[in-house]
């Protein structure tokens, strides 16, 4: 049986965004299990993600306050569908960034990270797979807010799908009500 997988981080709920885009909450609504690599802000959005996801592994960022580090740890990890999972917010520079990843987490095979607000996907020089899902509500330096989609099944990770959110006319993300 596989697992459908949601990746989020950075979602700077209510400071760069009031609310979370209606996509991304039928993504959670889709997803058996939902991964957030930290800077949520707000209490709330854990909150609201905690009641909704099927499944919620998060962690805290550098911009979460103390009500969120006491909630959520600084990295987390899990098996699923035999694939080892770890999630941490910072990785550091993108140089060398496979090498000290694979030192740092050395039982992992899948290392989910954020901060950057930028999509990332690659594999270290022994096999763990780096993924950035971006931020779905401050896209920085990016035509677009992203998360990343996957299906975890019997230890593989297929369908890995960056997702952009959709566009209204004069490039604005569409404003969408929470869902």
């Amino acid at each position: 049986m596989s697992t459908r997988l949601l990746f989020l981080s950075d979602t700077h709920v209510p400071n760069r965004a009031k609310v979370i885009p209606a996509q991304v909450w039928a993504a959670v609504d889709k997803a058996d299990v939902v991964f957030h690599a930290g800077d949520w802000v707000s209490v709330d959005l854990l909150d609201a993600l905690e009641a909704r996801a099927a499944r919620l592994l998060g962690v805290y960022g550098n911009n979460d306050g103390p009500e969120l580090r006491e909630r959520l740890p600084e990295t987390a990890t899990a098996t699923i569908e035999g694939i080892r999972w770890a999630m941490i917010h910072e990785t550091g520079a993108a140089q060398g960034r496979e090498a000290r990843s694979e030192a740092k987490f050395p039982d992992t095979d899948v290392l989910i990270f954020g901060h950057s607000h930028i999509p990332w996907d690659s594999t270290g020089p022994h096999g763990l797979r780096l993924l950035n899902p971006g931020s779905p509500t401050d896209r920085r330096r990016q035509p677009v807010g992203t998360f990343l989609t996957a299906v975890a099944d019997a230890g593989r990770l297929r369908e890995v799908t960056l997702v952009p959110l959709k566009l209204e006319a004069g490039g604005q993300v569409r404003k969408a009500k929470e869902g």
